[in-house]
């Protein structure tokens, strides 16, 4: 006979869910936001355009689009790469990886190919020019999934990774704005004063840019 459980862990087990990523929370939260998932995000195209520029692409590059979700970045990476460069999107949600499939096959865009897994266990086929991770909080908060990343870029790959953060104490209303938006969207809220620090030491000349009242982030630097 198993002894009673305790109903006192339950608040501490509620208040850990939090504090690293879980894989459950995030596949459910994706699989409720993929079909309005390009709507929520136009706020933050000017974001992505930043990021993308910084990654300093040239035609005939192999990008890694890390957590890709519908594929919102394809477009402008098609765009520097050209049909001579590749992308590889990784992705572990199956309906946003749905809405990526087709958007590639849409544009006639031959050099996607996408790996549908969680990131720390991507089985990446090449070795890449350079990485993007746009508005990714769990994968930036989960270094083996980083690691992995990492492991498959060419030295002085570029990589560049956007996304939320705490707002500064003088601006802290905007913090609600934070807060409601990373409940929609991350597992975990561990990190989010400095959500690049498990990148940082995998980087060379880490850099960091504050963007909307510096409630979101854009970090850049070159693989070791």
């Amino acid at each position: 006979m198993e002894p009673p459980s305790d109903d006192r862990s339950q608040p501490f087990q509620r208040l850990t869910r939090w504090l690293t990523p879980n894989r459950s929370t995030a596949l459910r939260q994706y699989r409720s936001r993929a079909r309005i998932y390009d709507l929520e995000l136009l706020l933050f195209e000017p974001v992505r355009h930043r990021a993308i520029e910084l990654l300093h692409l040239k035609r005939g590059d192999r990008v890694l689009d890390v957590g890709c979700g519908t594929g919102l970045s394809f477009t402008s990476l098609e765009g520097l790469i050209g049909a001579e460069g590749s992308i590889v999107g990784i992705e572990q949600s199956p309906e946003m990886l749905e809405r990526a499939r087709a958007r590639a096959s849409e544009n006639s865009w031959n050099n996607v190919e996408f790996i549908s897994a969680a990131v720390e266990e991507a089985a990446i086929p090449l070795a890449a020019d350079a990485a993007l991770f746009n508005f990714t909080h769990d994968i930036m908060r989960t270094p083996a999934a980083l690691a992995n990343v990492v492991s498959h870029l060419k030295p002085g790959a570029h990589v560049v990774a956007a996304g939320l953060k705490w707002a500064p104490a003088r601006t802290m209303p905007l913090n609600l704005f934070v807060w409601n938006a990373a409940l929609r969207s991350t597992s975990t809220l561990e990190g989010l004063a400095r959500p690049w620090s498990h990148l940082e030491p995998l980087l060379s000349g880490l850099e960091v840019e504050y963007m909307l009242g510096g409630t979101v982030y854009v970090a850049s630097g070159i693989v070791k």
